[in-house]
């Protein structure tokens, strides 16, 4: 913690040091209390242990929250893109968002071959001019663990992003690697793929999800 940030804490003040010495005690010890488990809380949030990280499954909240941008590419953020492409291939799977290893960062990593030479690291993702013909194929999600569901999606999709040394990254396809761009970008805005499917997959996979949600309690 900065030193000037400590010298302006709210014990700091006029106000605060006119207060009758009991009540300035009182005061105190509990802006400490404060100061100290919000600092902690900052520290975890801040400090992230690549090789610590995890695939979260299905119903965890991280998985709801709206990624936000990546400030800075720091060795940090490689190092979790890197061990986010390791939880990729050992899952195995074909794509792997920030927010399933419990970081809410817009970041993903994907391979469509599952060669390693095929792997693609997107900081700060944005898709743009889908295409106007569709697509129904199979999906699952490492998240959610024998769940697999057909979703529509636009068969073509432009991205725009950063890769792991900041440069601009531009490209446009109808592939399958289309596909897992828009799958992994639902990740970042807090979207899965149960919100895609039809009725007929609810009822399907219903039963799984609630046994997702049942460990999740344990």
């Amino acid at each position: 913690m900065d030193a000037k940030v400590f010298d302006s804490m709210p014990w700091q003040s006029e106000r605060v040091k006119r207060l009758p010495d009991p009540l300035l005690r009182n005061v105190r010890i509990t802006i400490d209390r404060l100061f100290n488990r919000h600092a902690a809380r900052y520290d975890r949030v801040m400090s992230v242990r690549p090789e610590e990280l995890r695939i979260i499954h299905y119903p965890d909240p991280i998985l709801r929250t709206k990624a936000q941008p990546v400030a800075r590419i720091t060795d940090e953020v490689r190092a979790v893109a890197l061990r986010m492409i390791d939880l990729m291939h050992e899952a195995p799977g074909v794509g792997l968002a920030a927010p399933q290893v419990g970081l809410p960062w817009r970041l993903f990593v994907a391979n469509p071959t599952g060669e390693s030479g095929d792997d693609r690291v997107y900081i700060n993702p944005v898709l743009s001019s889908p295409s106007a013909e569709t697509d129904d194929h199979e999906e699952g999600c490492l998240s959610l663990p024998e769940i697999l569901a057909d979703i529509r999606r636009p068969k073509g999709i432009t991205l725009d992003a950063l890769d792991l040394d900041g440069n601009p990254l531009h490209d446009a396809t109808d592939e399958f690697l289309a596909r897992i761009w828009q799958h992994e970008t639902d990740h970042l805005d807090g979207v899965l793929i149960i919100d895609r499917m039809a009725g007929i997959d609810r009822l399907a996979n219903r039963r799984k999800l609630r046994e997702l949600e049942a460990d999740a309690k344990r």
